[in-house]
């Protein structure tokens, strides 16, 4: 990894002034960049792998929200939510002149493109919402809560990978030390004292220990706004964030929607798997279609 770059680093200024990053692929310019927004405690290198495969055809623009990757972090914790994870995008939109696109959102991503849909529709020409919808399973939410915050450290990246996959084999039961070792590439960074440490603010917690913080409001209204979109639900098999139920009821109240469901992974899919590759793919094909 990190032997080949092929995109370029973009910046932008949040309302609050802290400048944000995002990773660009080059891609035709007629067609709606897809705009990828990664989960908690990810970053832009979540979507390597969807990026270079679609580069070729579609500009791809992978977001790291405040507090993630090269993105500032936030002096004030709480803003370490959703709706102002929202209100960066918004802003990137507006200083790119971005008037269509394709959103990708995985867990918290997804939850980021729920609010995108609800107020900035008419901008969405698709949308894939990876493992996570407008109710999210408590058991998931607790366990999130169990790690997320918590500084750990490696001296190596073997020993990242082993730690990894001692905490996850239950959310990736197929991996080998090598996709553990990708993995771990991904999510973490290597400090100035040449310490393996995680790559975000241990202060993106601050918000989950507000007690009632977790209730939002009712999220059902913005799959609702997704009607008529090319919209593709993504669900791993295993997932205790989004359950088969609340799965089966988003793709009921969205006409032509299509769910995928990997196998044998829980929260949440890479979407590097076949099945979601092939979904993906699907979708693309009826946005080209519709250009």
């Amino acid at each position: 990894m990190g032997d080949r770059r092929n995109y370029s680093d973009g910046f932008w200024w949040s309302r609050d002034g802290i400048r944000l990053h995002y990773r660009e692929y080059a891609g035709p310019a007629d067609r709606p960049p897809l705009l990828c927004f990664p989960g908690l405690t990810r970053n832009a290198r979540d979507y390597e792998g969807l990026a270079e495969r679609l580069a070729a055809q579609w500009r791809v623009l992978c977001i790291e929200f405040r507090g993630r990757g090269e993105s500032g972090y936030a002096k004030d914790p709480m803003s370490y939510v959703p709706l102002t994870y929202f209100q960066d995008v918004e802003a990137l939109l507006e200083e790119r002149e971005i008037g269509k696109f394709v959103a990708i959102g995985t867990s918290l991503g997804g939850l980021v493109t729920m609010l995108l849909a609800a107020t900035e529709r008419d901008k969405l020409a698709g949308v894939v919402l990876n493992d996570v919808g407008p109710e999210i399973n408590p058991a998931g939410l607790a366990r999130i809560r169990t790690y997320v915050g918590k500084a750990v450290w490696y001296p190596t990246w073997m020993h990242a990978a082993r730690g990894l996959a001692e905490g996850n084999a239950d959310v990736y039961p197929n991996y080998e030390i090598e996709d553990w070792l990708r993995m771990a590439k991904r999510l973490y960074r290597v400090n100035s004292s040449g310490r393996i440490v995680l790559d975000y603010d241990m202060k993106i917690a601050e918000p989950f220990r507000v007690p009632g913080n977790e209730a939002g409001p009712d999220m059902w209204p913005t799959i609702d706004a997704m009607q008529g979109l090319p919209l593709l639900i993504v669900r791993g098999e295993r997932s205790d964030i989004l359950s088969e139920e609340t799965a089966a009821k988003m793709i009921g109240r969205v006409k032509g929607a299509e769910l995928v469901t990997v196998p044998q992974v829980g929260h949440a899919p890479t979407l590097e798997e076949p099945e979601a590759v092939a979904g993906i793919e699907r979708l693309l094909a009826r946005v080209a279609s519709a250009q």
